[in-house]
């Protein structure tokens, strides 16, 4: 591993816990309620995709929480850089993961067949 990949898997760590952190200094609650699952680091750490856990929102929801992030966006930047004494914090992207939806479908799936296979 590069000493240029091991500096961005260390941002990528740290983001990691100071988005959620940030988050929680908000007023807003369903913006302190959302989890943080990963953080991808790209274009020498400038932009960073935020991935956070759907939960169980609507698709409306959803919207209205894009809405919202998009107006606190700087705000978390600004944390962000402040709290690690950055110049410059990257210029974040968010995006709802759907991975654990998926995960759990997939384990539900196996249950099914397993139970299947035992009835036979």
């Amino acid at each position: 591993m590069t000493q240029s990949e091991i500096k961005l898997k260390r941002t990528e760590s740290i983001l990691k816990e100071l988005i959620p952190e940030a988050l929680s200094t908000l007023e807003d609650e369903q913006l302190r309620g959302l989890a943080v699952t990963d953080v991808v680091c790209r274009k020498g750490r400038y932009n960073a995709d935020v991935y956070l856990d759907k939960m169980d929102f609507t698709s409306a929801e959803v919207s209205q929480i894009y809405s919202k992030l998009k107006k606190v966006k700087s705000y978390l930047q600004n944390y962000c850089a402040g709290e690690e004494g950055w110049f410059r914090a990257p210029d974040f992207v968010f995006y709802f993961d759907d991975l654990l939806e998926e995960q759990n479908r997939i384990d539900e799936l196996f249950e099914k067949i397993e139970k299947e296979l035992k009835n036979e």
